[in-house]
């Protein structure tokens, strides 16, 4: 099934080990609660605020200042006091949107509250790498990868896509099939329409990266102890590509759980716990093979939760949320800003003071070296942690 055209890719030789700069995205998936994280132990009206919720002081491990993470966070405060982490209070964008749909569309696609579109903000990267517009890049489909069933909108374009899947052997078995290796070896190019020519070209694609991607799943096998659970899989797999030495610059994952609106202390004690604790073997992974110092970990929630707890012991949608960025080569680390001023609220929702597109344009601009104002259609100012 391979065009004409397309011969000279497809035999084309892989590279070596890659060892540019690589980012891994985090969602945390229906709106963590960022209060209950990144904790002001010493406010009142925190505690106020929270009668229930609110973390007493010997749940909490101190950071600085009166602020403190979460005592399930053990591994973000690990990061921290080593210099690997960078906490960025007050997150957020104008008009915020309390819908989890319409506010993680707009944190994918990095849009206004009111314009909606269909490219997510990874995938228009990898378009400007493919036209030209960030330099001469050959962009295949493992260059993002997202481990899960389905590939979200951030990863989208309108020339390229990441690729999304679960497990590399699976990948591979699925495209390894005995009809499309006949169909391929047969193929002849005469008179295609150029719709089916774009087929045959992701089939190519698709076919030599699941193929990468298997042989360098192979490569390397962490013996590291990572958490028991369908992200503990996910971040593995994902460590052993970086340590591998594969050529992917950005890889995605979700962990979801964090819409928490009832009895949510536990629940979300839970799944702190199963985020810091992985977070931290990850990254110790990567340093163990020189990796760590040449990666960039960002950590986001679709919004943050209300400052007052409700009448359920939980907390419902709010604003402005903190980001995570963890990484060996941080310019900033620590408290980035900041916390957020508890006494200065939006009808009881946090205001927010960093849009979440300066943070992008910070990653896009120093870590993947391209110019943000051709993904993100605007020109915003950079942050300084990396």
């Amino acid at each position: 099934m391979v065009p004409q055209f397309l011969q000279a890719f497809g035999k084309m030789d892989f590279p070596g080990d890659y060892q540019g700069k690589t980012l891994v995205v985090i969602q945390l998936s229906g709106g963590n609660d960022g209060l209950n994280c990144v904790i002001p132990y010493q406010n009142d009206l925190y505690y106020n605020a929270r009668p229930d919720l609110g973390l007493e002081p010997t749940r909490v491990i101190p950071l600085k200042n009166g602020i403190g993470l979460n005592e399930n966070l053990k591994g973000l405060a690990d990061l921290f006091n080593a210099g690997h982490l960078s906490i960025i209070n007050g997150v957020g964008y104008p008009n915020p949107n309390r819908s989890h749909f319409r506010s993680m569309d707009i944190w994918q696609t990095a849009s206004d509250e009111g314009k909606v579109l269909n490219t997510g903000w990874i995938g228009r990267y990898l378009d400007a790498s493919c036209n030209g517009a960030i330099g001469a890049t050959v962009v295949k489909p493992h260059t993002a990868i997202e481990i899960d069933d389905y590939l979200s909108l951030s990863m989208k374009g309108d020339i390229k896509k990441g690729l999304a899947f679960n497990n590399p052997d699976n990948l591979h078995l699925a495209m390894d099939n005995r009809i499309l290796r006949t169909v391929s070896s047969n193929y002849h190019e005469d008179h295609v329409h150029p719709k089916i020519e774009f087929l045959y070209k992701t089939l190519v694609d698709t076919t030599q990266s699941a193929d990468y991607i298997f042989n360098h799943s192979k490569k390397y096998k962490s013996n590291k102890i990572y958490p028991l659970n369908d992200f503990g899989r996910r971040m593995k797999v994902i460590a052993q590509l970086i340590c591998s030495g594969a050529e992917t610059r950005i890889y995605y994952v979700s962990l979801s759980g964090f819409d928490t609106h009832t009895f949510q202390k536990d629940k979300h004690n839970k799944l702190l716990k199963v985020f810091g604790d992985t977070l931290k073997t990850f990254c110790d992974d990567l340093k163990d093979n020189d990796r760590f110092k040449d990666t960039v970990v960002m950590t986001f929630s679709e919004f943050g939760r209300r400052v007052a707890q409700n009448a359920s012991k939980g907390t419902d949608h709010g604003t402005a949320n903190n980001i995570y960025i963890a990484g060996g080569g941080l310019t900033k680390a620590g408290i980035y800003n900041e916390m957020p001023d508890l006494k200065n609220l939006d009808n009881g929702d946090l205001i927010y003071k960093i849009d979440f597109r300066q943070v992008y344009a910070t990653i896009l601009d120093k870590w993947l070296n391209t110019d943000h104002r051709h993904v993100l259609n605007g020109k915003y100012s950079l942050l300084n942690f990396i």
